[in-house]
């Protein structure tokens, strides 16, 4: 669990990020779960776009992502969803 400090800090370091995945309108599967954990192995921190053309609620896919692929949830922000998930290989961020 991430305290607010080390928060704030992933969304400082998530600003200048580009989403990496779009959830559409079939929204999430395994699959998306999958690449999402590969990704986040590397990168330690994505942000998830949720496309306008699906009626979710940004909040929910991002808990669902969060829990499905081992990950802290950082923040929602419209329909951009930031996850972290620390890196066993490559661990570049260091939390406060």
């Amino acid at each position: 669990m991430l305290t607010g400090k080390q928060k704030r800090h992933l969304r400082s370091l998530a600003h200048h990020l580009t989403p990496v995945f779009q959830v559409g309108k079939g929204g999430t599967n395994d699959h998306l779960v999958r690449h999402i954990e590969d990704v986040l192995e590397k990168r330690e921190l994505i942000k998830v776009s949720v496309l306008n053309n699906n009626a979710d609620d940004p909040r929910e896919i991002g808990e669902e992502l969060a829990a499905n692929a081992s990950a802290e949830l950082v923040q929602v922000i419209g329909k951009t969803i930031i996850l972290y998930k620390e890196s066993k290989d490559y661990k570049t961020i260091e939390l406060p």
